[in-house]
């Protein structure tokens, strides 16, 4: 499941999104998959999509979900779209380990 979702690439591990914004409430939904079988996290966003505020607040909200520095964290594709990439900088191994432990530790509640 994890290998689908989370992508190494050069800048450190790609995470595919698909955002809801203007949400009653900032939340991670879980996993979900297309037609195709490709997963993504859904994540929902009380900001409005304009000028990048359904953005930020993604990536705030899952900073502060995975305790990681908001500044690690970028939109790699989709900036204007409900499907997102998301990269996250850093070492490839060490973050796969966090975002596999997170996901196993919320997949049991």
């Amino acid at each position: 499941m994890a290998a689908r979702l989370f992508n190494a690439v050069a800048a450190g591990l790609a995470v595919s999104l698909r955002v809801t914004p203007n949400a009653a409430r900032a939340r991670i939904d879980g996993i979900a998959a297309e037609a195709d079988g490709t997963e993504f996290l859904k994540v929902a966003v009380t900001a409005t999509p304009e000028d990048g505020k359904a953005n930020a607040a993604v990536i705030k909200l899952l900073a502060k979900e995975w305790r990681l520095p908001k500044t690690s964290l970028s939109i790699a594709s989709g900036a204007r779209a409900r499907r997102k990439t998301l990269v996250i900088a850093g070492d490839v191994r060490e973050l796969e380990t966090k975002l596999i432990g997170w996901l196993k530790l919320h997949e049991a509640a």
